[in-house]
């Protein structure tokens, strides 16, 4: 598959993001259901990044999410008073992104020389760790947390920064998601994505061939990383304008994102987002109708999907589409 026909597959992608942003703007009363699913959809995708295409479980991913929402948290109650407007949000971003950056490369520095179930296991501690070193030794207030929602009035104003915690900040959420869609699309396509299909199915052999991979490893990881913390700064930061380390290091978001990208099919570019929609839907849902028995339910159903499309469902969807005209929009 040659020029443009490789990136065939982001079009039903880009349209699943399109139709859920219009449907949110079309059904106001829906757009925290809009925006929670955004959220799954996003994570799915920037956990899969690595997960997916590495066959690695990072079990302590959710410190990227946690540091980059301290990016965010930092750059707000910090600089909201030096007339930078709106350049501050900027800031923060950049700022995310490069603590999840320096935290992905002090962890998979060590982690990364493991394989399989000892990466797993030494991933496990990392938010754990991570968050009880930020209590214990009151990096950023400690416990305390940050609370920047009078900085963010100040920096914009009281109706806009409610409209920012309201609505833009799940715009920027939608726009991770595009570009973890488009890095996806470019590393599955490219050398890249082929070295780390490689290692995925036997690293030995990958290692024999002459593939570096340990260093695609590393791309893989501080990308999925960056990412996490993109989504960190957006969906929790702006949005929340408080940070707590108890709220932003909590495993059940890494257990999430596994659950999508399993949902979806793990190293596919459609899995994530039909992963994300499945859960998020389900779990809204449930929680509506079967309040205190969602978990009870909802449990045995992503067992039964998982045993039954062991590949996803969308590895089920490409594998029943084969030969068709369709095939080559599901990757």
């Amino acid at each position: 598959m040659k020029g443009a026909s490789r990136y065939l597959p982001s079009i039903p992608v880009l349209l699943a993001y399109a139709a859920l942003f219009g449907f949110g703007l079309l059904n106001p009363g829906k757009w925290q259901l809009v925006a929670q699913l955004a959220f799954y959809c996003a994570l799915g995708q920037a956990f899969n990044l690595f997960m997916g295409m590495t066959g690695y479980v990072d079990f302590g991913y959710v410190a990227f999410l946690g540091v980059g929402t301290y990016g965010m948290a930092i750059s707000i109650s910090g600089l909201a008073d030096k007339g930078l407007g709106l350049g501050v949000i900027g800031i923060g971003l950049i700022l995310s992104v490069v603590f999840a950056v320096l935290l992905s490369l002090a962890v998979g520095a060590v982690a990364l020389r493991l394989r399989g179930a000892y990466f797993a296991i030494a991933t496990i501690g990392v938010n754990e760790g991570f968050r009880y070193l930020i209590e214990g030794a009151r990096i950023w207030n400690g416990s305390e947390g940050i609370i920047f929602s009078s900085q963010l009035r100040e920096l914009v104003g009281r109706e806009a920064a409610m409209s920012l915690s309201t609505f833009w900040a799940d715009v920027m959420v939608f726009g991770v998601a595009v570009i973890a869609t488009v890095l996806t699309i470019v590393y599955m396509r490219g050398k890249i994505g082929y070295a780390l299909a490689a290692l995925r199915m036997d690293e030995d052999a990958a290692k024999v061939m002459g593939i570096n991979v340990t260093r695609y490893k590393i791309i893989a990881f501080i990308t999925s990383a960056a990412l996490a913390g993109l989504l960190g700064a957006t969906a929790w930061a702006v949005k929340l304008t408080y940070v707590y380390p108890a709220d932003v290091f909590g495993i059940h978001y890494t257990v999430e994102a596994i659950i999508i990208v399993l949902l979806g099919g793990a190293g596919t570019l459609l899995g994530p987002i039909v992963g994300g929609l499945i859960y998020g839907v389900s779990k809204y849902y449930l929680a509506v109708y079967l309040p205190g028995f969602q978990l009870l339910v909802f449990a045995p159903v992503i067992i039964a999907v998982i045993v039954l499309f062991p590949e996803g469902t969308v590895g089920m969807i490409k594998r029943k589409l084969l030969g068709t005209a369709l095939e080559k929009y599901i990757l």
